[in-house]
């Protein structure tokens, strides 16, 4: 016979073989992603709820607009001046407690650092001390028209969110603009920016944070935490900016005046209704009103935001009314990131007041059509603003200038104020604040009894929580039979116009015992077979797992915001703080609901609470408000809210769950310690940092849960486990009653 000639079938055996393996592997990862797409409750499954992941943001956002509401009706009822009037020292009263109270003044220890004469100006690079230690880079062009023997106007210019700060060639225009209209202009670094970046890389030349926002956003987490706030700091480098600008021979302290776009509009904004030497004001790019801001963009950046703010009654025209009559200036554009529709209905609301006030001349909204930016019409009509309010006439027409060098504009030695002088930082001014709070809490820990009861009254109030007193009847939408249980999908209704799905894993000789998991990866996390919570079915709970909002089939996936760090936002948090409330206290609340739902469907039900990491601190504050779980079991949470603060580098999945405010009355400690003598089991416990390293800060947490279970007599109900050991703790619940 002949030499046998290979077949199609020989030659395509080994590409066969391999199509069928793939074709199998396929089966079975649509077979795994069926299996994790059955214990979806909602999500792609009921129409009514495809905006699942809005849930959190919508709901803020909703109680926003009550209180917004509120203000408005408030506002509308006000038609004399004596009404205004009196509403202006609610205004001033409300920001003083607000941000304040301010440092006392201490000396600005100006510094020239060198000096740079131009054709027609000169420019004088200062360093000064906002507060003691925390430098201040900052420029100051001065026209060289000046006579000697007279004083000129000035303005202050605020940066926006540009990383060189003042120095950028848009901002640098307008400044050459003023100072060739004869004014002296001041010109500062915001913190973070320029040559004040707080997480400067000396390797990189750049931010370890990231941009601009970042660097207000990462401290202005931990400031917020503490009870201030990143605005409290850049508002008093800006009126530090005006003791400095005043102190000048060359300037007339009857005649300042402060102008910014975005960032610096905020800041000008802010720094203008804080300090009345301040006569004439131009915030560009960022007046709008909360109602649109909340309903376009959202919260944006640490320092934009006021603690809490809209629960004070008080909405960005609160900002110009306060100044009345004094001369302001709104300077928008048709198509900005911040709604027109907000500019023109706060121009309504400050337009009255000035009529009312008989200076109606003195305010006014200048709108051109383009998006977030600077414009020729704009600028002409800022010039014409301050050369018309503040006695400076002249051509307000807007002109080209050569814009010095990098090199003429650099400040410090080095281009950084990190690596030129040994300086202070937000992160470490609000830490020694955070001391001092935390050393009266301290005090109070010495009575325990006295501590837990206003430790628990104090997050209450902090954290928003709002306890509920009845719970709907969930909707029942299917079952997954597995060997010894069953589980069954559910969805019942939160706190607000949203519901929260969860599953019921039952075992085939369902008790008294029931357990509330919490992970805040989503209640699919661990609900397969063979994981996590059916080891705990197994050993006889029935188990509740959620995805409270803001988790799972309700994670946020639209809002991000601009203050977004590894897959967090700080900005729906942000939000939270606004209306006084915090996303730990939501989430509290709905844990008290499902334990509503289990007395309702079994009576002498003993109820175990169990969370995984960030969540640890939403069932510590249930707990505690609730009295109602006979056994709390924390697997790997972080010790404390100081511990975030007292980390440079925190984790930041734990955000959400920091309640804003929350050291200037309790501590997560202090909450652990109030459940005395229920069991408590914590395993793994880390530090702000997501880590170990916080030795102290750990032994001190720990410390605190310990003394108050000793002294209730209750040291056998607490285990404090250094490792996260999954074995020991389910041996462990396994013997909970």
């Amino acid at each position: 016979m002949g030499a046998r000639n290979p077949g199609l079938c020989d030659i395509c055996k080994p590409a066969a073989r391999i199509a069928i393996l793939l074709f199998i592997l396929l089966i079975l990862n649509c077979n795994s992603a069926f299996s994790q797409d059955d214990l979806n409750v909602i999500r792609g499954k009921w129409l009514i709820y495809n905006n699942a992941p809005d849930f959190l943001y919508l709901h803020l956002a909703r109680q926003a607009s009550d209180l917004l509401k509120k203000r408005a009706d408030a506002v509308s009822a006000i038609s004399s001046r004596e009404g205004w009037m009196e509403r202006q020292s609610f205004i001033r009263r409300e920001l003083n407690d607000i941000i304040g109270p301010f440092p006392e003044k201490t000396p600005l220890n100006a510094r020239i650092i060198r000096v740079i004469d131009k054709k027609h100006y000169r420019i004088e690079h200062i360093v000064f001390e906002s507060q003691p230690g925390f430098y201040v880079t900052s420029s100051l062009f001065v026209p060289s028209g000046i006579k000697k023997g007279t004083r000129a106007p000035a303005i202050i210019y605020c940066s926006g969110h540009s990383e060189e700060g003042y120095r950028s060639a848009v901002y640098m225009h307008v400044i050459l603009n003023l100072v060739s209209k004869g004014f002296v202009v001041f010109a500062f670094d915001p913190v973070g920016q320029g040559e004040r970046l707080e997480y400067f890389d000396p390797q990189t030349g750049k931010s370890k944070a990231g941009g601009p926002t970042n660097e207000h956003s990462y401290p202005g987490a931990q400031a917020f935490i503490s009870g201030s706030s990143q605005a409290y700091y850049m508002i008093w480098d800006g009126i530090r900016a005006v003791d400095y600008l005043i102190s000048r021979k060359e300037v007339d302290p009857s005649r300042i005046g402060i102008t910014g776009r975005s960032g610096g509009g905020t800041q000008s904004a802010y720094i203008a209704a804080y300090d009345d030497r301040i006569y004439a004001a131009a915030p560009e790019n960022y007046i709008t009103n909360y109602t649109r801001l909340l309903q376009t963009i959202g919260p944006q950046d640490a320092e934009q935001n006021l603690f809490n703010l809209i629960a004070r009654g008080l909405d960005h025209p609160d900002l110009l009314i306060v100044r009345a009559p004094k001369p302001t200036l709104m300077i928008t554009t048709s198509s900005d990131m911040f709604s027109i529709q907000g500019a023109m209905e706060t121009e309504r609301e400050v337009s009255e007041v000035y009529r009312i006030f008989e200076k109606s001349g003195n305010f006014k909204r200048i709108e051109d059509d383009a998006g977030h930016a600077s414009t020729r019409k704009n600028r002409e009509a800022m010039y014409a603003f301050f050369m018309n309010n503040l006695s400076n006439p002249g051509d307000a027409s807007d002109k080209d200038f050569e814009i010095p060098s990098p090199e003429e504009l650099k400040v410090t030695p080095t281009g950084q104020i990190s690596t030129s002088y040994r300086t202070q930082t937000v992160f470490l001014l609000n830490r020694k604040r955070s001391e001092k709070e935390n050393e009266m809490l301290q005090k109070r820990r010495d009575m325990p009894d006295e501590l837990s009861a206003t430790a628990v009254n104090s997050a209450e109030r902090l954290s928003g929580y709002i306890m509920p007193s009845v719970v709907e009847d969930p909707v029942f939408t299917g079952r997954i039979v597995r060997n010894g249980y069953v589980v069954e999908k559910y969805f019942v209704r939160g706190e607000g116009n949203y519901v929260i799905p969860f599953l019921l894993f039952k075992p085939d000789n369902e008790g008294k015992r029931y357990l509330i998991y919490l992970h805040a990866s989503g209640k699919s996390k661990e609900a397969s077979e063979g994981g996590e919570i059916e080891r705990f079915v197994k050993k006889g709970f029935t188990v509740i797992a959620p995805d409270l909002p803001g988790t799972g089939e309700l994670q946020p996936d639209n809002f991000r915001g601009d203050a977004y760090f590894d897959g967090v936002s700080h900005n729906i948090w942000y939000a939270s703080m606004l209306i006084g409330r915090s996303i730990t206290g939501v989430q509290a609340g709905d844990v008290a609901r499902f334990i509503l739902l289990i007395k309702k469907r079994n009576r002498d039900a003993t109820i175990t609470g169990f969370a995984r990491g960030a969540l640890s601190p939403v069932l510590l504050h249930a707990a505690a408000f609730t009295k109602s779980f006979s056994s709390v079991i924390l697997i790997e949470p972080f010790c404390s809210y100081r511990s975030i603060v007292m980390n440079r580098f925190y984790n930041h999945s734990y955000i959400p769950s920091s309640v804003p405010g929350a050291l200037t009355g309790y501590d997560l400690p202090d909450l652990a310690a109030s459940l005395a003598p229920a069991r408590l089991i914590i395993a793994g416990i880390k530090d702000g940092s997501g880590k170990t390293d916080d030795v102290d800060g750990i032994i001190d947490a720990t410390e605190i849960i310990r003394t108050s279970y000793n002294l209730k007599n209750a040291a056998d109900q607490l285990t404090l486990l250094p490792e996260k050991s999954d074995e020991e703790v389910y041996e462990l619940s396994a013997g909970l009653k």
